[in-house]
C-alpha cells in the first residue's frame, strides 16, 4: 500500500506557493503520493467549505495518509480528523505555524474570517484517538503565529514541538523554499 500525503496551504495560499512545492517533490523521492489541493475561496477560507474539500480530495484515511499543514491549513486538517470515524486511523500530522490563537489580525475583515477557526471549540480527544504522530513547527519571530501556541499544541495534543529560528511565518516571502524539519518531521513518522 503506497503512502500518501496531503499538503494543505494557508489563508490566501495556493499549491505552487512558499516550500509545499519542495516537499512534495521530497517526498515524491521518498515513493509518497502526494496532493496540494487548492483550497476553495482562499482569501476568505471558511471551515465547512475547507474541511469539507479536504474530505473529498482524501477520499479514505489510513493509517498510511500522512497530513501537512500551513496556517490555516493545520486548523483544518485539525477539524476534518474530528469528524472521521472512531476507527480510522492515520499515519500523522505535521503542523506548519498552526494555531489556536493569532495577535495580530489587522483589519475587521480578518477579524471576521478568524472568528470561526478561532472561536469553534476542536475536540481534541478524537483527534488524539486517529492518531499520536503529531509535529508542530513554529517560528521564534512568527508576526502571525506566536510561540504561546507551541505550549498549546503540546497540551491540548501532546504534539511534538519544533522552534526555528528567523523563519517569520514560513513563506517565501521570508525566504522559505524549502523546509527540512517538515520533511524529517513526516519521514520519521512514516518508518
Amino acid at each position: 500500500m503506497s503512502k500518501r500525503a496531503f499538503i494543505i496551504h494557508g489563508w490566501g495560499g495556493f499549491p505552487d506557493n512558499h516550500w509545499f512545492p519542495w516537499l512534495k517533490q521530497e517526498l515524491e523521492k521518498n515513493n509518497f503520493t502526494v496532493q496540494i489541493p487548492a483550497m476553495p475561496n482562499p482569501d476568505n477560507p471558511t471551515i465547512n467549505e475547507w474541511v469539507g474539500s479536504l474530505a473529498l480530495t482524501v477520499g479514505v484515511a489510513d493509517e498510511n495518509t500522512f497530513f501537512i499543514g500551513h496556517s490555516i491549513g493545520c486548523q483544518t486538517i485539525l477539524r476534518y480528523l474530528e469528524q472521521l470515524p472512531e476507527n480510522i486511523k492515520i499515519g500523522g500530522l505535521v503542523c506548519v505555524a498552526g494555531f489556536f490563537r493569532l495577535l495580530h489580525l489587522e483589519t475587521e475583515e480578518e477579524k471576521i474570517i478568524a472568528a470561526p477557526w478561532l472561536d469553534t471549540p476542536i475536540n481534541f480527544e478524537k483527534i488524539k484517538k486517529h492518531t499520536n504522530k503529531i509535529s508542530a513547527i513554529f517560528s521564534d519571530n512568527d508576526p502571525d503565529v506566536d510561540l504561546d501556541n507551541k505550549k498549546l499544541f503540546k497540551k491540548y495534543l501532546n504534539a511534538k514541538t519544533i522552534v526555528e529560528h528567523n523563519k517569520e511565518h514560513f513563506t517565501a516571502d521570508a525566504g522559505i523554499t524549502e523546509l527540512l524539519s517538515a520533511l524529517q518531521a513526516v519521514l520519521e513518522m512514516s518508518k
